[in-house]
C-alpha cells in the first residue's frame, strides 16, 4: 500500500470530519520518496485546516507512527473542562494547546512499550470510554468496535457502523481515482 492508500484507509473518518484525529503506522519501501510525499500531502492537507505529523519512526523497522489532525475540532475537544482535567490528571500540561499535548504524547509513545490509553482522547473517543479503558484494564466493557466501549452500547454500534459506511466510501472513492484533496472535507 502507497502512502496516499495508507492515510485515505486510515485518515477517512478525520478527512471526512467524522473524527478529531486519526493514528496509523507506515512502512515505506522507499523512505526518500515516502518523505516527499508526506510532505506533499501535509501541504495539501494544511491548506484545508488539517495537520498531518510524525509522531515517532522506529529505526529498528524503519515505520513511523503518523498524526492527522483537525486542529480546530482538536483544539475545542481537548479545551473542554472535563478532557483538561483528564489530561492534566495523566501528566499532561493541556495549556500547551494541542501542538503541545501532541508533542507530549509523541514523548510517551517513544519511552513507554504500549501505546499510553489516553491516547483515545487524541482520536476523539468518549472520554467515558478512555476512562473505563483504563479503571478495568481493558476489561468489562459493553461493547467492542472501532474501540472498546463502557457507555451506551447501542450509541456506540451506531457510531461504529457509520465510521465503517464512511471508510469503505472513501476506500471506493480513492479506488475510482477520487484525490486527496477531493476527499478532504475543509475545516
Amino acid at each position: 500500500m502507497h502512502f496516499e492508500q495508507a492515510l485515505i484507509e486510515h485518515g477517512a473518518l478525520t478527512l471526512a470530519g467524522l473524527k478529531p484525529a486519526s493514528l496509523f503506522r507506515f512502512l515505506p519501501r522507499d523512505g526518500k520518496a515516502f518523505i516527499a510525499r508526506f510532505l506533499e500531502c501535509r501541504e495539501e492537507l494544511a491548506k484545508r485546516g488539517l495537520r498531518l505529523v510524525i509522531l515517532k519512526g522506529c529505526r529498528k523497522t524503519g515505520s513511523y507512527l503518523l498524526c492527522l489532525y483537525r486542529e480546530r475540532e482538536l483544539t475545542a475537544l481537548l479545551a473542554r473542562t472535563e478532557y483538561r482535567q483528564f489530561l492534566y490528571s495523566m501528566g499532561y500540561r493541556p495549556w500547551d494547546g494541542v501542538r503541545g499535548c501532541l508533542r507530549q504524547l509523541a514523548v510517551r509513545l517513544c519511552l513507554d512499550e504500549e501505546f499510553p490509553h489516553e491516547i483515545g482522547v487524541f482520536l476523539g473517543y468518549p472520554l467515558e470510554d478512555v476512562t473505563g479503558f483504563i479503571a478495568h484494564g481493558g476489561r468489562n466493557y459493553t461493547c467492542s468496535g472501532c474501540w472498546k466501549c463502557y457507555g451506551d452500547p447501542e450509541a456506540a454500534q451506531r457510531r461504529f457502523a457509520r465510521y465503517r459506511r464512511c471508510t469503505e466510501l472513501y476506500r471506493r472513492r480513492y479506488a475510482q481515482g477520487a484525490t486527496l484533496g477531493q476527499l478532504t472535507v475543509a475545516a
